[in-house]
């Protein structure tokens, strides 16, 4: 017998390399409203005073503009297109799918959307991980 059902949440998730710590959400779909809320958590995680600089890749939900307003302490950077190893938070997906969230099957939304959670969880709670999988010596910037 076999299982047809399926269902996704996706995790957006953002990471500070030099402090080790990261912000993100868990949505239902992918789009500009999704990030725009993202961002809006990225924003609020911010140190008063900094300002965060959000490398991103070219995807559609990646464009500034109305339907995705970028917070005043948040300045995206777009990558070059295909160019996916230059963005540091695709390690932290690789390590995600190959650490705690792959050949799993879920019994509910509500699981999957826990399981997310508690990944994410598990990976903030190891910074020095946060640091070896993300640290870029030519993505850091200090003033």
């Amino acid at each position: 017998m076999r299982d047809n059902r399926h269902d996704n949440a996706y995790l957006f998730g953002a990471i500070c390399p030099d402090r080790a710590t990261g912000a993100a959400i868990i949505m239902p779909g992918v789009n500009s409203e999704a990030m725009a809320e993202h961002l809006r958590e990225i924003s609020s995680q911010v140190a008063p005073g900094a300002h965060a600089v959000l490398v991103c890749d070219g995807a559609g939900w990646h464009q500034p503009g109305e339907r995705l307003p970028v917070p005043d302490n948040i300045t995206l950077l777009p990558l070059p297109p295909y160019a996916p190893e230059l963005n540091p938070i695709e390690n932290v997906w690789e390590y995600l799918r190959s650490n705690q969230l792959s050949l799993r099957v879920w019994n509910s939304y509500q699981a999957i959307q826990n399981a997310c959670k508690d990944a994410w969880n598990a990976l903030m709670a190891d910074p020095a991980r946060i640091r070896s999988i993300t640290a870029r010596v030519w993505a850091s910037v200090k003033i």
